[in-house]
């Protein structure tokens, strides 16, 4: 792991050997050494919980306008003569990285994984979202999150660059650059900052948010928590916007990809203005103890001069030059939903190899040869009687409920509840009618046609909760087997 603090030490140890007159360049006091130090953790940070890599609502030049660190870390560490590896090519690619961290289940599994590829000559920036559930034959056809817990295994330090060579190889386009970040540490940041003000935009509803060392509890309801946070402005500690963060299986919109990596750019965008607040930069205690954190949770490959070379290429982007792409089974996808071993839920590429996704990776900086390995979106069928549904997991593979909800939500249905059936050897999505009064037929007809549900008139005993009570949902859907083979 690279230590931040060694690494400035290391700069300003060359600097003096440089310069006949060292207090023109190194900064005289330790306490602005320590800031200087840990805002280049922010920005690696940045790249890692961002959505929109570097910058997320303002422009890149009001991060830290005003302070002149950055001025000051120019004459600290000279950058003009040195070019990043891969710019004489027109392309800088990195490998961010993120997983649970010590004292986790799966400690070293990464949760996280993007490849964010910076263009000089356009200043465009492009981040493409890799799913930890994708298998590839560079991690042994098991899920790619796996390779960089099992470098660790081998070599401990070693996860980040064999991760990024691993992708290397896969997407067959030159990686040198990593950065891995601690999620466990990240929320001892935040706590450390007193907390932050997120404005959270819309209603988070997660009925399956797993309980941190409650994996194996033999009651496996206790396994799960419901994540409930209001929209508006809300204040969240380091555990709150940890969860916030990586929710995966919230109703609704909410759980998709792309509402995930928003939610993470919300939370960056609120620990930067907490960072950047006087009462943060005055406090030298909190600085020292921040860039402990700081120094135990980052591990890069990335030299304080090449932050700093970014930096000046990329400072000045904005939103439109910013391109979002994530490999996913959604209807205009690359990649299709399966069952590994022991019918563990997995991601592979549509096309049967890797072409697709290579193409996308290759192109993401031409907007038509990007856009040209996608199919048209489905065409949404839309109800009109508002419908309630309950929907639960029948089966032992993970997110099928979740993405259900999606599509139904999509079509106008009311989604009341979420979750995992008592029983879970469904092979057929099957739907039981709860109405007490009309079926909504024309919704029951859509349920078939959009999951493949057929609907059943033999109820279990366990579904006398849902019945017969004021609050009853319309219908009760239970998702098999058959919905991770559907295309």
């Amino acid at each position: 792991m690279i230590d931040f603090k060694q690494k400035m030490e290391e700069e300003e140890k060359r600097a003096r050997r440089l310069s006949g007159d060292p207090e023109e360049i190194i900064i005289p006091n330790k306490r602005r050494k320590r800031i200087i130090t840990y805002v280049i953790a922010v920005i690696v940070i940045g790249l890692i919980f961002s959505g929109k890599v570097l910058i997320s609502s303002q422009n890149g030049t009001n991060w830290f306008s005003g302070t002149g660190f950055f001025d000051k870390l120019k004459h600290l560490v000279p950058i003009s003569d040195k070019t990043l590896k891969g710019e004489e090519n027109d392309r800088v690619n990195v490998l961010l990285l993120g997983m649970g961290g010590e004292g986790h289940d799966g400690a070293y599994l990464t949760d996280t994984m993007m490849l964010a590829s910076f263009q000089p000559s356009t200043k465009q920036i492009s981040l493409i979202s890799i799913p930890r559930d994708l298998v590839a034959p560079v991690s042994n056809w098991q899920k790619v999150n796996s390779i960089n817990a099992y470098a660790e295994k081998d070599n401990s330090g070693s996860g980040g660059e064999v991760t990024a060579k691993a992708f290397a190889e896969l997407l067959q386009t030159p990686i040198d650059y990593y950065v891995r970040v601690d999620f466990e540490g990240f929320s001892n940041i935040i706590d450390e900052l007193g907390g932050i003000e997120v404005n959270v935009e819309n209603v988070l509803n997660d009925y399956s948010y797993p309980i941190f060392g409650q994996e194996d509890n033999p009651d496996y309801y206790s396994r799960y928590e419901h994540l409930h946070i209001e929209k508006g402005l809300q204040t969240m500690d380091g555990s709150l916007a940890l969860k916030y963060a990586r929710s995966r299986h919230a109703l609704g919109s909410e759980g998709s990809d792309f509402a995930r990596a928003r939610r993470q750019q919300l939370i960056l965008e609120a620990v930067k203005n907490k960072l950047l607040s006087g009462k943060t930069l005055l406090n030298p205690v909190m600085i020292t103890k921040l860039v402990n954190e700081f120094s135990k949770s980052i591990s890069t490959n990335l030299n304080t001069w090449e932050v700093l070379r970014f930096w000046e290429m990329f400072k000045n982007v904005d939103r439109s030059q910013i391109i979002n792409k994530v490999l996913s089974d959604a209807p205009d996808g690359l990649l299709i939903s399966g069952a590994g071993e022991n019918g563990a839920y997995i991601l592979t590429p549509r096309s049967g190899n890797f072409s697709e996704v290579r193409n996308l990776v290759k192109n993401i900086f031409t907007a038509s040869s990007a856009e040209s390995v996608m199919t048209p979106v489905k065409k949404i069928v839309k109800i009109t009687d508002a419908a309630q549904v309950v929907i639960l997991n029948g089966t032992w593979i993970s997110g099928l409920a979740g993405k259900t909800a999606v599509i139904l939500e999509q079509s106008g249905f009311i989604i009341s509840k979420i979750g995992n059936a008592p029983e879970r050897n469904y092979t057929q999505t099957t739907v039981y009618s709860l109405a007490t009064s009309t079926v909504k037929e024309k919704s029951l007809k859509t349920l078939e046609t959009l999951v493949g549900a057929a609907q059943s008139f033999n109820f279990p005993a366990w579904i006398s909760d849902y019945q017969a009570t004021s609050t009853a949902p319309d219908f009760l859907l239970v998702i098999g087997t058959d919905a991770n083979k559907a295309e």
